[in-house]
Formats: structure tokens, sequence, C-alpha cells
């Protein structure tokens, strides 16, 4: 077979300066697919993308090239409006868990297509398989008839869609280019357009926890997944939200799930609660319900009934009991004041340390393990107040753990300003 184009000569065009026609870029992503192209030479070009940037419609050619490798899902036979949501992730984000059913509880149906967690930001399906029974593949049937009968789906994506995607991404991770803001969005939107839904909702975050730290990067990816969304047919809307402190009082898996249940019977943490119904809000908005009474559905347990349909619906049990840790230690305030720090990026990594995330795909998690937090910046505390819980199955774990949170929180005095980062919600884009 005689291809189409040349791969250097790609690659010296973005290296250059230049710009790929839709032509090229589609050539480039289905041969490198295919293996005509190698791993050195996409090397080579994703290195060139994030030094030198993509266009408009550049990135909008590479999301449907990607998108154009696999398949895509159809929801037109559904009787019921799809929306979804995604989030950029963080420490203690574990929104989507509540915010599903919550939703769904409408009549609306979510199709959550999720992922696991790498490094110090959790993965939703691992949270949720600290349910007994709970199960995270799902074949194409038993996905559609969830989401006919119950609404919500939180399940694995299966390897259909955006292969390419799969492949390059394993690329990126490993020379580099992980922060390229072209290759980032593309890889997000073109496995959630591919995914079918019609209305999206992007939850970006900045901050210490989050992965782009600096707002103004995150700004600028909101910005584009938003048109890349919108160019694609699918309405979409982005919410810039704040990762400088973990999210809610638990970092883990099981005890996010605790969290999470918590909401749903309409207690739970502030700001998990405030970022719950403001997405909630959104979702629904774009599916065309502007009036929903999202906080009458958390507070009436029509979100809780949702819950148990989908859990159940699944192989899990929502009344089961859920892992608890063999071995806890506390860690207290050495001094009376105000908790002015909290710094979400290193409670990630102490909680990973613990056991409750993984360093390679392969590893196990531990569902019991994580962090407990009992104040948030701006909380009163006396000498001896308990400040956080480490939970891990393996007492070795405590000493790397607390090593990480050195410096990662602070007790000022009464007049101390509070280092948060500011309000949660930052701005609204689309």
């Amino acid at each position: 077979m005689i291809e189409a184009f040349d791969a250097v000569d790609l690659i010296k065009t973005k290296r250059d300066h230049g710009i790929l026609t839709t032509e090229q870029i589609d050539w480039l992503v289905d041969a490198y697919t295919r293996g005509v192209i190698a791993d050195e030479q996409m090397s080579a070009m994703t290195m060139a993308i994030l030094l030198n940037g993509m266009s408009r419609d550049e990135i909008r050619d590479l999301t449907m090239a990607m998108i154009a490798t696999g398949e895509r899902l159809d929801f037109s036979g559904l009787s019921k409006r799809t929306t979804d949501k995604h989030s950029t992730g963080g420490v203690g984000d574990k929104i989507t868990l509540p915010l599903a059913p919550l939703v769904a509880s409408f009549g609306v149906a979510v199709p959550q297509l999720s992922g696991r967690g790498l490094g110090h930001t959790g993965g939703t399906l691992d949270k949720l398989e600290s349910i007994p029974g709970w199960r995270a593949q799902l074949s194409n049937d038993e996905f559609m008839a969830q989401l006919d009968a119950v609404g919500a789906v939180i399940c694995a994506a299966g390897s259909g869609l955006a292969p390419a995607d799969g492949k390059l991404y394993a690329l990126r991770d490993i020379t580099g280019t992980v922060e390229s803001i072209p290759l980032i969005a593309s890889s997000i939107m073109s496995k959630k357009i591919a995914e079918g839904t019609a209305a999206l909702v992007l939850d970006v975050k900045f901050g210490s926890g989050a992965f782009m730290r600096d707002p103004a990067k995150a700004r600028e990816l909101a910005e584009t997944m938003v048109r890349l969304g919108q160019d694609a047919g699918v309405a979409t809307r982005a919410l810039l939200t704040n990762m400088n402190v973990p999210l809610g009082l638990a970092i883990g898996n099981a005890n996010e799930v605790r969290e999470s249940v918590e909401v749903l019977a309409g207690g739970g943490p502030a700001d998990v609660v405030e970022l719950t119904l403001a997405l909630a809000r959104e979702m629904l908005d774009l599916a065309g319900m502007p009036d929903a009474d999202v906080e009458g559905h958390l507070a009436g347990g029509q979100a809780m009934d949702t819950w148990r349909a989908m859990i159940s619906a699944q192989g899990g049990d929502p009344d089961a009991a859920l892992p608890s840790p063999k071995e806890t230690q506390v860690v207290s305030a050495d001094r009376d004041g105000i908790l002015v720090t909290q710094e979400a990026l290193p409670f990630g990594i102490a909680a990973w340390r613990l056991g409750a995330g993984r360093a390679r795909k392969e590893d196990p998690v531990h569902h019991a393990a994580g962090i407990d937090l009992h104040v948030k910046p701006g909380d009163a505390v006396t000498k001896g107040d308990p400040l956080f819980t480490l939970a891990t199955d393996d007492p070795a774990r405590f000493e790397r753990a607390i090593e990480a949170l050195e410096g990662a929180y602070r007790i000022g005095d009464e007049v101390s300003p509070v280092e948060d980062g500011g309000p949660l919600i930052a701005d609204r884009i689309g």
C-alpha cells in the first residue's frame, strides 16, 4: 500500500510552526493506529505540538480523526434525553457518584463512562468497586437497558471508543508531553463525543491538586474543550473549579462512597453539595430542564432511590457494609488557632501512599485506605483536636504518608487569612 503522506514531512511542518491539513491529520492518526508510523516518530510529533501548539481547526481535526478510529455510541433509540459530565480530576473528587443519580432522577439519561485512578487522582470505578458485588464492565446491551430503566450508568469505557487515544495517551505519558492542551483536549473530547451524549458539562479544575495547576491554563483548556464539543454538535459548557483544597472530607475509595451517600441522604460536606448541585443545574439546563428543583430531589429522596437502583442494576448491594481499614492513625493540632492551609496535592499523594491509589495501571487498590479530614481551612482548632485520620491495611505505609504531608497544612492565628485559593466555582464557560 502506498501511503498518502510521509511522517517525517508532517513532523517537520509542525516543527517549523506550520499548519497540518485535515487530510494530513486524518492520515497521521490512522497510520499511527495501524502501526505505519513508529512510536519514535509520533513522539517527535507530540513534542512539536507541545512546543508550537495547534490551531482550532487542527485540534478539531485531530479529535475527529481519533473518533474515526473506533465506534460511536448511538442513543437515538432511547426515550430520554442524554447529558453527561467530565471532570479533569482532583483530590477527593467524588462528585460523579451523587451527581449521576441526582440528574437521572429527573428522567434524563446519564451515560457516565468512567476510568480508574493513577497517581494522586482517584478513579470513579475504583471508588464504586468498594461496594460488594458492584461491577464496572457492562455489555452494550446491558448499558443501554440500564440507561432506559434506571437512567444512570457509571461503568468502564470499552476499548472500542477512540482506540487511537489509548495508544497516544500511553506515548505521551512517557515522553513528557502530557501537558499539551491540544493533546489533552482532543484526548478527553474524542472519547466524550464518541460516547454519543447530546449534552456535556465539563468540570475543569485548577490549583494544587489539579491536573492544570495554573488557572489561566485551566481556562484555556476549558475554552478549547467547549469549542470542540460545540463544533461536533454537542451542547457543551464548562465550570472552572478550585482544587487548591481537597474536595469534601474523604480522600480514598470506600470513604468517598460513604460521603457520597451522605450527600444523597441530604447531608454531606458543604463544598461537595455545592458543586454537585451546580453541575446538576448545568446538565439539566442543557437537557432542556432549566427550572429543575435539584435541592428538592436530594432532600426528597428521589436521588437516593436512583442511586440504589443504579448500584443494584450493576450487581452491587447498596446496603452492604463498606470495607474498613485494619489500621488508623490520627494527626492532631499542636496549638490553638485557625486552620489556614490544607494543600490538596500532598493529601492526594499521602492517600496514594496509604494504598488508595496506584503507581502503575496493574497495581491493586486498597479500598479501605485513605484519609478522613476533620477540619477545613477557616475552622478553629484547639491543641489536641484531631485534624485528620490516616487509614490503611499496612501500618508500614504511615511513615511515608506523613512525610508527604509535611508543610501541607498550617494552623495560624485568629487573624491569619485563609489560603484556600478563593471560591469553589471560579467561572462558567459556554
